[in-house]
């Protein structure tokens, strides 16, 4: 689960957030200091996760420590959706 979870998400940044075709980003990387992404990618992001897996990121939730990389992100939703 936690693959198919890290190439979805590996997808939607690669179509949404990198306009060059060489462009890559590793699992590890940070999205926000790397400029990837924005404060709007990050909402952009919210509503595809929201979408995507039937969730709700709360308020709380969106922290660095959840939405930073492909890393993090896979480890929240994977927990997410096993304590749903």
């Amino acid at each position: 689960m936690a693959e198919a979870i890290e190439n979805s998400v590996r997808e939607f940044i690669a179509e949404n957030f990198l306009f060059r075709a060489d462009a890559q980003v590793s699992n590890n990387q940070s999205l926000l200091e790397s400029g990837v992404i924005d404060s709007t990618g990050v909402l952009e992001l919210i509503a595809f996760l929201e979408q995507t897996y039937g969730i709700t990121v709360a308020d709380e939730e969106i922290v660095p420590e959840n939405l930073d990389s492909i890393d993090n992100m896979t480890s929240y939703l994977t927990t997410k959706l096993a304590a749903a």
